[in-house]
């Protein structure tokens, strides 16, 4: 790869904090830097020597970063299909309790590939099924993550509140606490990378306030802040939720969470579809992040999450796929216009826009993950994580707003993907892995999974 590249001639959305668009820019890499972004061609000074790359007919955005996802649920598509949270979760957790590490690594390569091809370049996962025996499951994740080539915010998720104690999870399927902790502990110690560039970083992340204790809620976050990693868990996601906070602590999650230790700008909640103006309040109070997971929300009949009232108030929001098993597309891309259009019919068609999808995508997630000085916008000094997604076929041609093509035209194909300038997507296939091996490998640990029940 030469060192430093350059795109011209696309249509440039920076997602930086004014918003600046460039219809027919520039953006230069240098390594795994952007180095320049601007209007027309790049200053000869920086074309000198380098890889050009014609990109008329492009429109150019940073990655997108992924706040949700249960990546070993891809191998788990097409289950309980007109089931709601609770139901769906039921019939679900006696097959996930049989997972191991390499059903993890086969199924994440799978989900991992699809979403690189959907523009992602972060991805965030939340993962909570530890099996008795089952092996280095965050090591496979991490493996995943490598071979596919995009950056991971892995979490080590924990379940200890079995059936038998009122939780919702099978208690076969559940750690103790002092078991979690300790395996959280290590997963930080072995894979979390806190520079500047990282690939891997691991944030420590109880499942649900229905699948947790609260000792191990209160004791994961004195952890995880003497660790200096971030926390992360469900939160408010439907009203089945909500009830069952109220009739077991006599609160809403908001409130028991928040008496756990579990508000800060060190957190970020997935869903938080039921949230009332107080909450909304407290979260923006605390800079407690959410992601918001269109697609699962609607396929789960959750509901639509308060995204204008959020932003409105200064919540951090980013946008998530959420798990396989209750988004089956798994694309991140299509996210953005799904957030667009549900919003509106909870807010207004002007209540959010196709740039305020784009921005929750972007810059957005990388403030929930805490890395919005590293990624999320296309500016010097920033990794190079670029999206540059072709609107120039028929799919495409003639949208007036080429961001519109994106945010509420199909999917665009990438032309290109880079994840720290390193070449991921080429002309929409992937150029890190054979897909035809990495679905055949899906096809078989599905199989295998399904043949464990």
């Amino acid at each position: 790869m030469t060192a430093r590249r350059v795109l011209e001639g696309a249509y440039v959305a920076t997602v930086d904090a004014a918003g600046t668009e460039h219809r027919a820019g520039h953006v230069v890499v240098d390594g795994d830097l952007i180095v320049a972004v601007g209007d027309g061609p790049a200053p000869a000074e920086l074309r000198d020597g380098a890889e050009i790359i014609d990109a008329r007919g492009t429109l150019v955005t940073p990655g997108l970063v992924n706040t949700h996802h249960h990546l070993y649920q891809w191998l788990t598509r097409g289950y309980a299909q007109d089931a709601i949270l609770f139901d769906w979760l039921t019939a679900l957790y006696p097959l996930w309790a049989r997972i191991d590490a390499d059903l993890v690594e086969s199924g994440a390569a799978g989900a991992m590939a699809v979403l690189a091809r959907s523009g992602c370049t972060t991805v965030g996962d939340h993962h909570y099924v530890f099996p008795q025996g089952s092996g280095d499951i965050v090591g496979g994740l991490v493996a995943a993550a490598s071979r596919i080539g995009v950056r991971l915010h892995a979490t080590r998720g924990s379940m200890d509140l079995g059936a038998s104690q009122g939780g919702l999870p099978p208690d076969f399927a559940v750690e103790t606490t002092d078991a979690a902790l300790a395996a959280s502990q290590q997963a930080v110690e072995r894979w979390h990378d806190a520079s500047f560039s990282s690939t891997v970083r691991i944030a420590i992340a109880p499942c649900s306030p229905f699948s947790v204790t609260a000792d191990l809620l209160r004791e994961a976050a004195v952890l995880a802040r003497a660790l200096d990693v971030r926390l992360h868990t469900h939160a408010s996601e439907t009203v089945e939720e909500d009830a069952f906070c109220q009739e077991r602590f006599g609160m809403s999650p908001t409130d028991y969470l928040d008496s756990l230790g579990w508000l800060g700008d060190d957190v970020w909640m997935a869903h938080a579809v039921h949230l009332d103006a107080p909450s909304i309040a407290r979260y923006a109070a605390t800079g407690t992040g959410v992601a918001h997971c269109p697609s699962s929300n609607a396929r789960l009949a959750a509901g639509i999450a308060p995204v204008h009232d959020m932003l409105r108030a200064g919540v951090p929001v980013g946008l998530g796929v959420d798990g396989s098993a209750s988004n089956e597309s798994g694309q991140l891309g299509i996210e953005i216009r799904e957030a667009v259009l549900m919003n509106r019919l909870r807010t207004g068609s002007d209540s959010f826009s196709v740039r305020d999808g784009l921005r929750i995508a972007t810059i957005g997630g990388a403030r929930v993950l805490g890395r919005d000085a590293e990624l999320g916008s296309l500016e010097p000094g920033k990794l190079a994580d670029i999206a540059v997604w072709r609107i120039d076929g028929v799919e495409h041609a003639g949208i007036l707003d080429p961001v519109a093509a994106l945010g509420l035209g199909a999917l665009p194909p990438l032309a290109r993907l880079w994840v720290g300038g390193r070449d991921v997507v080429v002309d929409g296939a992937l150029a890190t892995a054979e897909e035809p091996v990495l679905a055949e490998a899906v096809a078989r640990a599905s199989a295998d999974l399904a043949a464990r029940a």
